[in-house]
């Protein structure tokens, strides 16, 4: 089947505008998903530091309520700063 000159040109300029449309949209697609990619290993490394942190607070938290007991912060002002009442001597070892 023959077309004339002037469909042809009409076909190529369609077919023209219709890889263009596809490539476009397909360099759309790839940004978007390498977007997609970079934001889940974001994801993943935020979650792993907010795992540290909450094992963090727990031990902090912990800390604190030892910290209250007055004997295990003079037995730790001791130990940690060398702290000592009258009449005791520090002997610091290795």
């Amino acid at each position: 089947m023959k077309h004339s000159k002037k469909e042809r040109k009409r076909l190529i300029f369609i077919s023209c505008l219709i890889v263009v449309c596809a490539g476009i949209l397909f360099y759309i697609c790839t940004s978007n998903l390498k977007t997609i990619i970079s934001n889940k290993k974001k994801i993943e490394e935020l979650n792993m530091t907010y795992e540290e942190l909450v094992n963090e607070e727990k031990s902090l938290k912990s800390e604190v309520v030892k910290l209250k007991d007055p004997d295990y912060l003079a037995r730790y002002a001791k130990e940690k700063y060398l702290y000592s009442s009258d009449k005791e001597i520090i002997i610091r070892g290795k």
